[in-house]
């Protein structure tokens, strides 16, 4: 006996439904191939294709006029969570050749105005310690314990006030091999340091030693190893990974 409401559905009916569900699987298919090979002859915005660029730009729209916030502390640990065998996150800019004893930081405030600053003079300044989920764009993370100087009070301290009113920062390591660029508004976050210890001891030379940048607010492709120059600009320094494909923005 059949229930009423039960619908008796057809041979007929069920294989309509089946070529239907096929023909809109393939069409989505072929659209889906159209697209690809649409992207892929779009003219490249720093090797990626000028569509998908504009949607990174556009998130970072969102997220830099939006989403930042001075307040938003990235959380933080006890010292026992830290690692203490720190992973490294690459070597670039970080040659053989490097003169440690001649190192001085330089930062360029104008045109033939350059400040040349010396490790024993940052590190008079105020010690900030700081222990986070430092996080790498490849997909790994790590507690990791870190001190230095807290770049807003560095910047306090060299008068720096009319450069830091502009809308970026470039760093450089001493060879120029490497390099990032920084929204202000960023780098200026109460937990970014400019770093020359972890885990209480100076820093490795595969960490950066003498001076590193700690972002906690950014993936670490933009915690620059081995400060060699730091700049201000109102147009976008350039960036080593945003010139090979990555997001130029790189918050968390």
């Amino acid at each position: 006996m059949t229930n009423k409401s039960e619908k008796v559905v057809s041979a007929k009916y069920v294989r309509n439904r089946t070529i239907g569900a096929f023909a809109v699987f393939f069409l989505l298919i072929a659209a889906a191939i159209a697209g690809w090979r649409w992207l892929n002859h779009q003219p490249e915005d720093n090797s990626v294709p000028q569509p998908l660029r504009a949607v990174l730009n556009g998130n970072e729209k969102l997220f830099s006029n939006f989403i930042y916030s001075p307040g938003n502390i990235s959380k933080t640990y006890p010292i026992y969570y830290a690692a203490p065998k720190v992973r490294v996150n690459g070597d670039d800019g970080l040659g053989d050749d490097f003169d440690a004893a001649a190192w001085k930081l330089q930062v360029v405030k104008s045109p033939g105005d350059t400040l040349f600053i010396t490790l024993d003079e940052i590190k008079a300044m105020p010690k900030t310690d700081i222990i986070f989920d430092f996080k790498c764009i490849e997909g790994w993370s790590q507690v990791t314990h870190w001190g230095g100087v807290k770049f807003s009070d560095f910047v306090k301290k060299y008068n720096l006030s009319d450069q830091s009113a502009m809308q970026y920062v470039g760093l450089n390591t001493p060879d120029k091999k490497y390099y990032v660029g920084i929204d202000t508004k960023s780098i200026l976050h109460p937990q970014t340091i400019l770093c020359y210890e972890m885990n209480g001891k100076p820093l490795p030379m595969n960490q950066g030693y003498p001076l590193r940048l700690i972002i906690p607010v950014k993936y670490g492709i933009k915690h620059l190893k081995r400060i060699g120059t730091i700049f201000f600009s109102n147009s976008r320094p350039k960036d080593y990974w945003y010139e090979k494909g990555y997001d130029y923005y790189s918050g968390l």
